[in-house]
């Protein structure tokens, strides 16, 4: 199989920056219109794919996901990604985008931050998720070079440390997202592993992008290998004679097996992250299994 760079790939499928909610937390508007089936979790997705829409229309644009079949959502911080379709939302506080996402009947439990967003604004950010009820933060890279030397990633992973120390006074739980970045070898060292003896299991989560199957990767390896280190997970689906995404449940990734290991892998969240084009078929396949 042919490797993908993470910008290769992100290019050829619009991926971004990708949740398991038990019934219970589910809106009771999700419930009567939109019934779960398998084991009862809400299906998520992440925001950055809907970024040339969201900022225009942003209960509009929600809406027209839910409908699809969605039931919660991952938010990029609008002041983080000012720049890439985000910026209109900073006119809303952090309750008024709650209620703006809770009226589209969807749950809102996680948002990415940018590395150079949280050094400067952590205090400030950790506020705007407790406002907003979310009980996650996100860091979707550490914005490394490629030149990045395992001495680099592990000066930036003692950084996220810290971040995660601050968000857990306040009952945040911080996360760390992979690209494909972290699938490459320095020194003869795989950066995920090395990045999985650094961070902090006390305060810091991994949300593992299964994109990196297009690398040969799987999520539900990772799972079984760090038992309880994982949040949450972004899906994605490969078909290697294509070499281009394809709709959940039309590719390489065997779901019965993924879901078969959140449980071990500690994972509370799913978000579909692909091109639109493909969310009402994966939303479809989800809620079949």
């Amino acid at each position: 199989m042919n490797k993908l760079s993470r910008r290769q790939f992100l290019e050829k499928t619009a991926l971004g920056l990708g949740s398991l909610v038990v019934a219970s937390q589910i809106p009771m508007t999700l419930k009567a219109s939109a019934p779960v089936k398998a084991a009862k979790m809400a299906v998520g997705f992440q925001s950055w794919i809907v970024r040339d829409k969201i900022g225009i229309d942003f209960p509009g644009t929600l809406k027209m996901v839910a409908d699809m079949g969605y039931q919660s959502v991952e938010m990029c911080s609008p002041p983080g990604y000012e720049d890439s379709g985000f910026g209109p939302l900073m006119k809303f506080k952090a309750k008024e985008m709650k209620k703006i996402i809770t009226d589209a009947g969807l749950l809102w439990p996680s948002s990415h931050y940018g590395m150079d967003e949280l050094r400067q604004h952590i205090d400030d950010r950790i506020e705007f998720a407790k406002e907003s009820d979310q009980t996650q933060m996100i860091l979707s890279s550490f914005g490394l070079p490629k030149e990045a030397t395992l001495s680099d990633w592990h000066k930036a992973a003692d950084e996220l440390n810290m971040m995660g120390v601050k968000a857990h006074k306040a009952g945040i739980q911080m996360g760390y997202h992979n690209h494909n970045m972290e699938f490459e070898t320095i020194d003869g060292t795989l950066v995920y592993d090395a990045l999985m003896s650094w961070l902090d299991p006390s305060y810091i989560k991994m949300q593992f992008q299964v994109a990196v199957i297009s690398l040969g990767y799987k999520a539900s390896t990772y799972f079984k290998k760090y038992p309880g280190r994982f949040i949450s997970a972004h899906l994605a689906d490969w078909s290697p004679a294509d070499k281009k995404e394809v709709p959940i449940g039309k590719g390489i990734v065997d779901w019965k097996e993924f879901f078969a290991t959140l449980k071990t892998g500690g994972v509370k969240n799913f978000f579909v992250e692909m091109g639109i084009d493909t969310f009402k078929d994966s939303a479809d396949y989800l809620h079949s299994l």
